[in-house]
């Protein structure tokens, strides 16, 4: 039997004891945030893997050091998936179609301000090319509001301790279906449709996510989708990985990706997504 360290939520780690358990994998929770931990003694049982790389980057690199294990998605895995931008060069760079974007490297002139949301027909939507979840996202309708949204950008980034300070001017994709795609080991393993409330929509609200207020259904993606996530994940080389895919009548592009995506109910995966994800954790504790 292999012992799994999970780091994530408790609802994804309690989500995956038991179908693990019958696979031979036992799961244990580590919490490696918003906690003291003395560095001279380990407080961590022993493990094999480590599921994903801790979100914290700080707290996570001490408990790598501690556990000295293995990651089915490493510390490169989650940087490069919380990086959208370049997310989306790569991608776009193997021509894996993605949503027209500017990144912008603030403090930026208005002159390129003004030049960079003129490239898009408004609204144009802009976010934080390092958060999750849907923070910080905004849409302009206009260059006033574009600006006036760049001003409270620039008010965060003035603060000497953020170390991002970059942000993604990108096309609104109107009418579009949003779908979280699982991808397991190159292998697409399931689908769910985020769709908001009539009566969110109803109040003019827009964002997808489920952190927002979205409700999650399982889907039967086309082959033609399943082959998007799976192309994006196997360019950007991260075994387990959530792509985000936003599908209008004529097109579909990958809007974002999530190294530590949150693990649904088994309805919403295919019937074989335990044995390919007890494989990935058993090949990577083995590696």
């Amino acid at each position: 039997m292999h012992r799994l360290a999970v780091a994530t939520n408790a609802e994804t780690f309690e989500r995956m004891q038991g179908p693990l358990a019958a696979r031979d994998i036992e799961v244990g929770h580590v919490e490696t945030a918003e906690r003291t931990l003395a560095l001279d003694e380990s407080p961590f049982d022993e493990y094999d893997v480590g599921f994903v790389y801790p979100s914290r980057i700080m707290e996570g690199a001490v408990a790598d050091a501690m556990l000295d294990v293995p990651w089915v998605n490493d510390r490169e895995a989650i940087l490069r998936s919380r990086n959208k931008a370049d997310v989306l060069a790569r991608l776009g760079r193997a021509d894996v179609p993605v949503p027209e974007t500017v990144v912008v490297s603030n403090p930026a002139s208005e002159a390129e301000l003004t030049a960079a949301f003129e490239r898009f027909d408004p609204p144009v939507v802009v976010k934080p090319n390092s958060t999750t979840r849907g923070v910080g996202v905004a849409k302009a309708h206009d260059l006033d509001s574009f600006l006036g949204i760049v001003d409270y950008l620039d008010l965060v980034h003035d603060y000497r301790a953020v170390g991002d300070q970059s942000f993604l001017v990108q096309e609104y994709v109107a009418d579009a279906a949003d779908y979280r795609v699982m991808v397991v080991d190159g292998e697409y393993v399931g689908a769910v449709e985020r769709r908001l409330p009539d009566a969110s929509r109803a109040q003019g609200r827009w964002k997808h996510n489920v952190h927002r207020g979205a409700e999650a259904e399982g889907q039967e993606l086309p082959a033609a989708l399943r082959e998007l996530a799976e192309d994006a994940a196997d360019e950007l080389e991260i075994p387990y990985l959530g792509v985000d895919l936003l599908v209008t009548e004529d097109r579909a592009v990958v809007n974002e990706t999530n190294a530590r995506p949150t693990i649904d109910s088994a309805t919403k995966y295919e019937d074989g997504f335990w044995d390919d994800l007890a494989a990935l954790i058993r090949q990577t504790a083995e590696q």
